[in-house]
């Protein structure tokens, strides 16, 4: 590095300081130098650009991370300045084709190669012991993966939040498009290069474009009108066969299978990466790797803004361990897991999912959900119509911009109230029920239109009426003749149902513009604008809401004057 080291600047410590503040983080225990915009070659000759942070004091070892948001000086905080302040070394890189970087930007298709030059330039350095860490969130957190792709001997340990290793899997959850996430993520990053004022300003007075552009057909030419230059999303929404092989740079599912060393996983139960996170955390404990995972009540926006409050000091304390070798900052078991509804907190685990119990429940006529399975002839049936889609309501999924539409946990109330959803609720509960798993939804689904998308959701009803969402299950399903029932995992969650609430089971044709809507005609959504709805029916008798609850937990119902008489067709 020929370029001369700085002195932290005024607002580096006051950012420094705040995060600390923020974060609850240890006193700091040294100030740092940085070195900015350090070259480092590709194997396409290539170069990207890295600040260097260094501590005062020797360092107890390297912390990599590489970004494609660029190192603003909060984000810098973040990532680079808290754990410099206590005695780490850090490596801020810039994906290629950002903030300097050369090269074209290909968000999650060049990170392999990429990483692994990275290392190849670390060895040259003269203050590499040897030892080395990786750090990061979101498309951070993508790029460790792509370095466990080939993991470098010198990598001792990771810690991964709110990421994917699948970005195919993850654009296309239940295989269809995930519309408003890959949109408003792709606008916001054509932008983020831009002056802030300039920016805020663009992507605000555009939020009105792009809630108008995710209703509008096709998908394709409408980003076009809006977005302007993302070649990216182009691809993304226009290659749907995820078996392709551009699709494969960004499958780094084998890593699952190459990784050694300890690997803290992080998420939320209503981040939009929730599902992989829990599948790298399965794969991990299945092989037998160290690996541990904590899971608060956010969405991908809150982990890292009230998330942080948690999960900074976790990772310091995961770096102190296994990087610094402090022999302490073990945590009391693998899995914490924040648990929802009365007297939420925190809970420690020895393994994901713990040990449950089946607890079942059946739709009926009369939209109940009830203790006891519906008869032969029982039906249900509501029409989806994709010119006016049923509407996304709160869920765990990432969203930026877009008015109206809010993820997490909301009142989905007026959602049950639609004619195209319908809606199941039980007798309230006479005693708590705790759900710790993945609820599993059986549907005896019939459509007189082959080409159909189910959503389903489970939500808690207050004693005062209001409905919340707890869990979502999506798929687009097979237009060959069905076989059966439908059977649809929801996800994860860990959630005490309180006394006198009630359970309701919603099902639907979609959720837009969370997922593109099915057109109905198995024409492609990039491309065309016919659309046909589609008549459902549900065999009640054929169907049923299965809970992964506490196995010293039954979900008794208190019983009420209402019964279910007769068999109604609807």
């Amino acid at each position: 590095m020929s370029q001369p080291a700085e002195e932290r600047t005024f607002w580096q410590r006051l950012a420094d300081s705040q995060w600390s503040r923020y974060a609850r983080l240890p006193a700091p225990t040294t100030s740092y130098t940085t070195t900015r915009d350090v070259r480092i070659p590709m194997r396409d000759e290539v170069e990207l650009l890295a600040d260097v942070y260094e501590p005062d004091r020797p360092a107890s070892g390297t912390v990599l991370v590489s970004s494609p948001y660029g190192w603003n000086v909060v984000g810098a905080a973040m990532t680079g300045g808290v754990f410099c302040c206590r005695g780490y070394r850090v490596v801020l890189v810039r994906w290629r084709g950002t903030f300097g970087s050369g090269g074209a930007f290909e968000p999650h298709m060049r990170e392999v190669d990429d990483g692994a030059d990275i290392v190849a330039w670390m060895r040259e350095q003269p203050w590499f012991d040897g030892r080395f860490a990786t750090y990061g969130y979101s498309s951070c957190g993508f790029t460790q993966w792509a370095l466990l792709m080939d993991p470098p001997p010198e990598l001792v340990t990771a810690v991964i939040a709110f990421a994917p290793y699948d970005f195919g899997a993850f654009l296309y959850p239940g295989g269809a498009f995930l519309l408003s996430t890959a949109f408003e993520w792709s606008f916001v990053t054509t932008r983020q290069e831009r002056p802030i004022l300039p920016r805020m300003v663009s992507v605000l007075s555009a939020r009105g474009r792009i809630k108008d552009a995710l209703a509008e057909l096709p998908l394709a030419d409408a980003a076009a009108k809006v977005m302007g230059g993302a070649p990216w999303y182009q691809e993304w929404i226009r290659r749907r066969d995820l078996g392709d092989a551009w699709w494969q740079r960004a499958d780094l599912t084998e890593a699952l299978e190459r990784v050694s060393v300890p690997v803290l996983l992080q998420g939320g139960w209503q981040d939009g990466f929730l599902h992989q996170t829990l599948g790298a955390y399965a794969r991990l404990a299945e092989r037998g790797v160290d690996v541990g995972l904590t899971l608060g009540p956010w969405t991908h926006a809150q982990g890292g803004a009230a998330g942080t409050r948690v999960l900074l000091p976790e990772a310091l304390a995961w770096f102190d361990e296994h990087l610094a070798g402090s022999g302490t900052g073990r945590r009391a078991m693998p899995v914490r897991v924040f648990v929802g509804g009365p007297d939420a907190g925190w809970r420690d685990l020895p393994a994901w999912p713990p040990a449950t119990a089946e607890r079942i429940l059946y739709p009926r006529v009369g939209n109940l959900l009830a203790a006891h399975p519906a008869q032969p002839g029982e039906t249900a049936g509501f029409t989806y119509d994709p010119a006016a889609p049923t509407p996304t309501t709160g869920g765990a999924f990432v969203t930026q911009v877009s008015p109206g539409l809010t993820a997490g946990y909301v009142d989905d109330s007026a959602l049950a109230r639609r004619s195209d959803v319908l809606a199941f609720t039980s007798e309230p509960l006479a005693t708590e029920l705790e759900v710790t798993g993945s609820p599993v939804v059986e549907l005896g689904h019939g459509s007189d239109n082959r080409h159909a998308d189910l959503f389903v959701r489970v939500s808690e009803v207050d004693a005062r009426g209001r409905s919340r969402n707890v869990s979502d299950g999506f798929v687009r399903l097979d237009p060959a003749p069905p076989r059966g029932v439908t059977r649809l995992a929801l996800d994860g969650v860990a959630h005490r149902f309180a006394r006198g609430s009630r359970i309701r089971l919603l099902v639907a044709g979609g959720s837009h513009p969370r997922w593109e809507r099915n057109l109905g005609t198995g024409d492609d959504p990039a491309t065309s604008t016919r659309t046909e709805p589609s008549r459902r029916t549900i065999d009640l008798s054929a169907s049923r809401l299965v809970l992964p609850a506490a196995r010293d937990c039954e979900p008794r119902l208190i019983p009420s004057s209402r019964r279910v008489s007769g068999i109604t067709p609807q």
